[in-house]
């Protein structure tokens, strides 16, 4: 039967995204990931070409800029997105249109101006295409700041959590119901969630799911689909977090990237990237442990260099204040020695998270 099938599990998926998104015959939607990617397979393909969507697909780069140009021109209903890409759109095109004078600011300190806030929602909107009725964020951790800045002003975003394996989608809230920090709930009815620690609820363990939703097992790899699922059948993920009484999941980093500290310490480089990306001048950022130390490296925003008359040179300066100013955010055991520049961009997995495996030697 299908439920026992290998395509169950795209199936489950399509199904929810019909019952739980609004998408209706004759909407647009932008493609921003490639086909071969399970995500834009999923949402952008199979679900908006079965609910009748007219599909766009973008034949460039999908830089920031030009992804904006196209929610301006094509108002899509739906927007799917990795968090990558609207970070960079709210620093670049909605913060200083809000006010050039405060610009990141926002991202640190509450709104208490009602017509700041409005101002900021109406240019967020607009920017995304103002047709849309949530943006779904997923594909990779997002920014604490940034997230903080969308809730002040009421911005409809919600996180999604998922992976390959489950084809893609594991737990998802409507933006009304979304909590700050989570990825939602595990699907009602579809998905189970449990957590590898003696307290789910405060002690972080890896993810573990089972469900519809979930692989049969990897293609002609018996060893590979042994190894990641449980004896009693569940499956790993390989993502560290915990849950609340809701099921609802909250990540804290990936097994394979937590860096272990002198004392015994659990640190996600993800969580001080978090906070280093939003300090002056840094595109991008990745934390990674050398001699037993943390180093920050750094892609700098020469857009913004350039456009202050900033010299390059200057730039080791500013990012050792950056180095002083982002260590005050951390605990002791998970502070930055050095922060070294990096020449361009990080190289990136298509759905636009950093391939980390290619700088562990930096």
């Amino acid at each position: 039967s299908l439920w026992n099938s290998s395509d169950r599990s795209l199936w489950s998926n399509v199904n929810y995204c019909h019952e739980m998104l609004p998408v209706k015959p004759g909407d647009n939607m932008v493609a921003m990931l490639p086909m071969g990617h399970v995500f834009g397979m999923t949402y952008d393909f199979l679900y908006g070409f079965s609910a009748g969507a007219h599909i766009y697909f973008l034949t460039r780069m999908p830089t920031p800029k030009i992804i904006a140009q196209s929610f301006a021109e094509i108002k899509p209903r739906v927007i799917s997105c990795v968090p990558l890409i609207v970070e960079k759109i709210i620093k670049k095109n909605i913060l200083p249109r809000v006010d050039n004078k405060i610009g990141k600011l926002l991202l640190h300190v509450p709104i208490i101006n009602d017509k700041i806030r409005a101002l900021a929602r109406k240019e967020a909107m607009e920017i995304f295409g103002g047709n849309f009725d949530e943006i779904i964020i997923g594909g990779a951790p997002f920014n604490a700041e940034v997230e903080h800045f969308l809730k002040q002003i009421s911005f409809p975003y919600t996180i999604a959590y998922g992976m390959t394996e489950c084809g893609p989608l594991i737990s998802y809230d409507h933006n009304n119901e979304y909590v700050p920090g989570s990825c939602g709930q595990i699907l009602k009815g579809i998905m189970k969630v449990r957590i590898d620690s003696e307290d789910p609820y405060n002690k972080v363990g890896e993810i573990q799911v089972s469900g519809e939703n979930v692989m049969k097992g990897y293609y002609k790899n018996d060893e590979a689909t042994q190894n990641v699922f449980t004896e009693d059948g569940w499956l790993r993920t390989g993502d560290l977090g915990t849950i609340d009484h809701d099921n609802r999941i909250f990540i804290r980093g990936r097994s394979k990237t937590m860096i272990l500290g002198a004392s015994g310490q659990n640190i996600y480089p993800e969580e001080i990237e978090s906070k280093l990306n939003n300090l002056p001048f840094v595109m991008e950022s990745l934390v990674v442990e050398k001699n037993g130390k943390l180093i920050g490296m750094v892609y700098p925003d020469y857009d913004t260099v350039d456009s202050t008359g900033i010299s390059h040179t200057d730039l080791p300066v500013i990012m050792e204040q950056n180095r002083i100013e982002l260590n005050k955010l951390l605990a002791p055991y998970e502070t930055i020695s050095e922060i070294q520049l990096y020449p361009t961009e990080f190289e990136k997995t298509p759905k636009k998270s950093i391939k980390r495996y290619l700088y562990s030697n930096y």
